[in-house]
């Protein structure tokens, strides 16, 4: 699937997740796109079966395009949640930049940037109910990350 079609569904997910629905005008609005683009790729999403669609409809999105979909947002998440909270990266710039890196990287390399940034997020041992989504959890972690490479930077220099 190219990175524009996935755009596609990544922005067919968020839009249901958002406001329980998606259509032809919201995709086109949300990005920036002409309405004829938007109903080329709905064509194509579902005769891959990972929409259904009726003309002029909501679209809906499959059991397979709500899986791939979730694996799209995921990586899009892993590399955002390491550029701001690792690289201290605006989230605005982060959000952009993810959206780019997370075609150019194989799925073993984002495994290992998840895998990462579990060792020095260890959400587990946060005491709390975690939300990503959340300024606070953000600014706790980002102060637990800080925290973290103190200690290690004063146990390499002692």
């Amino acid at each position: 699937m190219s990175a524009t079609l996935e755009e596609y569904l990544k922005t067919i997910y968020t839009l249901i997740a958002k406001t329980s629905s998606a259509r032809v005008t919201d995709i086109a609005k949300e990005l920036s796109c002409s309405k004829p683009s938007v109903n080329r790729a709905i064509k194509i999403l579902k005769e891959e079966g990972l929409i259904k669609y009726e003309s002029y409809g909501d679209i809906l999105l499959t059991k397979k395009g709500i899986e791939k979909a979730k694996k799209i947002v995921k990586r899009h998440e892993i590399l955002k949640a390491f550029l701001v909270q690792v690289l201290e990266v605006k989230e605005e710039v982060a959000d952009k930049e993810a959206s780019t890196m997370k075609y150019a990287i194989s799925e073993d390399t984002i495994k290992k940037f998840e895998d990462y940034i579990k060792t020095i997020i260890d959400v587990d041992k946060l005491d709390c109910e975690y939300n990503p989504d959340s300024q606070k959890c953000k600014n706790c972690v980002k102060a637990k990350v800080k925290y973290k490479y103190t200690i290690i930077t004063l146990f390499w220099i002692f």
